[in-house]
């Protein structure tokens, strides 16, 4: 018995457009990421799934709205929030080209990634319960899908954020994930 998860990224937001690490804060889709969303609903309305989950953070909010609008129920849930970057929520996000020095260290007054991690491992036990044998999607952020990369594809840390698809450009739409 598995559980099924096609994971997508929010949108891209106006933050994102100026270089700026939006973590906790709301963030605001550009009309790049409104059509970008747009797109993702039409690329996967074949795609059948027992329930979607969103971060509560309107920019995954929004996303979620737009790709699959009224055609599942949204499950919000903050386990699905970005890492929070405590003071540098909301500021240039040259900090984020090592995120590695924050696997351990957290962010001044906000988390480090084995927070992320612990976050998605109680996500991932609770959706497995609920959901054993069924298809989820999740509308969320970086750092919960570089933790979905450790706790379900057995990569480091380091890994991980060395792989991101975000280095090279590979967005694609949705990853797929299984929770034996």
């Amino acid at each position: 018995m598995s559980l099924l998860i096609t994971y997508f990224v929010h949108g891209t937001t106006t933050d994102n457009e100026n270089n700026i690490a939006t973590g906790w804060q709301p963030g605001e889709l550009s009309a790049l990421g409104i059509e970008q969303a747009k797109k993702l609903g039409r690329m996967i309305r074949v795609k059948k799934f027992n329930a979607i989950f969103s971060s509560d953070l309107k920019r995954a909010v929004d996303t979620t709205q737009l790709a699959f609008g009224d055609q599942y129920k949204m499950i919000k849930d903050k386990r699905l929030r970005e890492c929070n970057y405590g003071d540098w929520n909301g500021q240039p996000n040259d900090f984020k080209k090592d995120l590695t020095k924050h696997i351990e260290e957290p962010f001044p007054n906000g988390e480090n990634c084995l927070d992320v991690e612990k976050r998605m491992a109680s996500f991932l036990k609770d959706v497995s319960q609920t959901y054993s044998d069924k298809h989820i999607a999740i509308v969320a952020h970086q750092a919960p899908q570089l933790a979905l990369e450790v706790l379900l594809k057995g990569k480091t840390w380091q890994q991980a954020i060395a792989e991101d698809w975000r280095r090279t450009k590979s967005w694609q739409p949705g990853w797929e994930y299984s929770v034996e």
